[in-house]
């Protein structure tokens, strides 16, 4: 069984495309397209609207005898939602627009009624000038002075936008340097705090040499092979005189450097292990001994 979904057909090698017949269709026939109603308009057998955008199934037909420099024109046949009388209407390239031909009428748009007035207007101004050569010279004058006008106001325009921006280009100069004395002085006060803290610190805080109690434990060590002596820091009033510094020293302290450091310390005589592990010796072995 073939696939269903198959890009690739099988041609045989003796196929002649050129043996196909070609398929021979009217000069002018219809084409079923699917677009939206280019403009609102009103039935005029029953009276329906069919607003602008509504969808329709319509046929397409060129328009035969009929073009715009060249350009070919389009018809369209719709039916009406109502009562499916057909409406035809055509392609108008000169207005860029649609023009309703049979069996509808457009709505009024009063957008499209000022632009062919403006048309009108220009139209008749043009033939004015020619027929008046003073006309035209007024109206040159008119349009001259109109443009002046236009030109001072542009320029008045710019010279306040200008004017504008140097003040709030000065404003922010000023809040800049405003803000740059604000964070100088910040600093300033912060150094300053921190010396005040650090000289502070230095009153309350000092460090001093811890005594040397290497003599009391060992007086034959060798002045070589001594530690250096510890530094530890002792807290006091800030403002007060310095104390004593044996009474800031803790207990321990105090004792170690009271006891003489002449005398060495008394040796423990060295029990007997065979007592401390609960042997004990006969006569005969005492005796011996």
């Amino acid at each position: 069984m073939s696939e269903r979904k198959v890009l690739n057909k099988y041609f045989p090698p003796d196929f002649d495309p050129s043996l196909i017949p070609r398929r021979r269709q009217p000069k002018n026939s219809q084409q079923v397209v699917r677009l939206m109603a280019p403009f609102s308009m009103r039935c005029n057998t029953c009276g329906e609207y069919i607003y602008k955008g509504k969808k329709f199934n319509a046929r397409k037909e060129t328009v035969e005898g009929e073009d715009y420099f060249g350009i070919k024109i389009f018809r369209f046949y719709i039916k009406c939602t109502l009562c499916s009388a057909e409406i035809t209407f055509k392609t108008d390239p000169k207005n860029t627009d649609y023009a309703a031909e049979h069996g509808a009428q457009r709505n009024f748009e009063p957008w499209r009624d000022e632009k062919a007035v403006e048309e009108e207007d220009r139209l008749a101004k043009l033939e004015e000038e020619e027929n008046n050569p003073m006309k035209a010279l007024e109206n040159r004058t008119v349009d001259s002075k109109r443009e002046m006008d236009i030109l001072d106001a542009l320029q008045d325009i710019r010279a306040r936008n200008a004017r504008n921006e140097r003040v709030g280009q000065s404003s922010d100069l000023i809040e800049r340097l405003h803000m740059e004395e604000i964070e100088t002085e910040e600093d300033l006060e912060q150094k300053r705090a921190e010396e005040e803290d650090e000289k502070l610190v230095r009153e309350v805080f000092t460090k001093v040499p811890a005594p040397d109690t290497s003599a009391s434990s060992g007086a034959g060590s060798s002045q070589d092979n001594r530690i250096p002596p510890e530094v530890i820091t002792v807290k006091r009033k800030a403002g007060a005189e310095e104390p004593d510094l044996r009474s800031l020293l803790p207990e321990s302290a105090r004792a170690l450097l009271s006891v003489s450091i002449g005398a060495p310390p008394a040796k423990r005589k060295k029990a007997d292990g065979k007592n401390l592990l609960g042997i004990k010796l006969k006569g005969k072995s005492k005796a011996a001994t």
